[in-house]
């Protein structure tokens, strides 16, 4: 297992050597510029609070690792019940942070809950004329999927800033972020572990085929909570992709046929389900549905390529995706290939 600030220092060290040469941004969907060694960074606390200050040195320390200069935001420590600051404190941080020529890009600190609440309270036109990556996941789905609505410049699904990260969460963003390329994504290689590792890796193809179109999602509770809301894009020919984790059987069943009745699902071109972790009711002699099963039951029907297991969620080695970038999905191969640049 690596920790966090050895795995991304040492990456770094090699990222620094050789940063592939400019990308020319199009004009239209606009486009964040790539990291560099230097840049400085934004954290942002857009949903729960954390008025642990050797937390935040922590986090400021992975940020440097990163080779970024952390800038933390007014209101990350502050206390609000659960939330770190009243809505329109969160909010005020995130727009400080877009309106900041100085900062680069912005890492949510953590998820929890909260995200929403603020949506509101931002400056839309004057976080469109400033792209930057947003980066985090969980309740951040909020933001991704807003930004997508207001904002059409591509964000960066994975970790928070205040989580762990690994080889794997480390190289696909670096690949995203800073080098700018079109990487290929799959879960690790099963062959040879063992049994429990080939398991937890193995991807299921509920419908084969491949299938083109942008892709967007996140946190199928988040998405689901803001169906019927003015923050949601066009989910017309997309590649939506969902993970959740603690959520017991039924309520995933409740949530996709939420979404199927919304008509989002009839929408999309392709789908895949990463991981749902710990998303079980957890009575003995349980004999209700499995998520596979409901998967099965929600997405088989639709018509479009379908697969389940993609290590996208709340599991260590998440892979850092884009959400509103163009992406190919083969659901046989359990693949996501990237198709354009996330970053200018």
């Amino acid at each position: 297992m690596f920790s966090r600030r050895s795995a991304i220092a040492g990456i770094c060290t090699l990222a620094g050597l050789a940063l592939p040469s400019a990308v020319v941004a199009r004009a239209a969907p606009p486009k964040s510029w790539r990291l560099r060694p230097g840049d400085t960074v934004g954290l942002i606390a857009s949903a729960m609070f954390s008025d642990d200050l050797f937390e935040v040195e922590q986090i400021k320390s992975t940020i440097a690792a990163m080779g970024l200069v952390p800038r933390v935001g007014r209101h990350v420590t502050a206390r609000y019940g659960y939330l770190a600051g009243t809505d329109r404190q969160r909010a005020q941080d995130v727009n400080d942070m877009y309106a900041d020529k100085d900062v680069r890009a912005v890492f949510a600190v953590h998820g929890g809950w909260g995200s929403a609440r603020l949506l509101p309270f931002l400056d839309w036109n004057m976080i469109r004329a400033n792209p930057k990556l947003l980066i985090g996941f969980s309740d951040i789905t909020a933001l991704h999927l807003a930004f997508a609505a207001r904002a059409g410049f591509p964000t960066i699904h994975g970790p928070n800033a205040a989580n762990r990260w690994e080889e794997a969460s480390w190289n696909s963003f670096w690949k995203l972020a800073f080098a700018a390329e079109t990487p290929l994504f799959r879960n690790p290689e099963t062959q040879g572990l063992d049994p429990l590792l080939q398991e937890r890796w193995r991807t299921s193809t509920i419908r084969p085929g491949k299938a083109v179109g942008t892709l967007i999602g996140g946190n199928l509770s988040v998405l689901a909570s803001l169906v019927g809301t003015p923050w949601l894009p066009d989910f017309e020919k997309k590649i939506l992709f969902l993970e959740d984790s603690g959520e017991a059987e039924y309520r995933i069943d409740r949530m996709m046929t939420q979404l199927g009745q919304a008509g989002i699902l009839g929408k999309v071109a392709g789908i895949v389900f990463g991981q749902c972790t710990r998303c079980a009711i957890g009575i003995p002699d349980y004999s209700g549905f499995t998520v596979p099963q409901l998967l099965h039951q929600h997405l088989a029907p639709l018509g479009v390529p379908v697969f389940h297991g993609a290590n996208i969620g709340h599991v260590s080695n998440q892979l850092s995706l884009p959400v509103g970038v163009r992406a190919e999905i083969d659901a046989e191969a359990g693949t996501i290939r990237i198709l354009e640049p996330a970053v200018a």
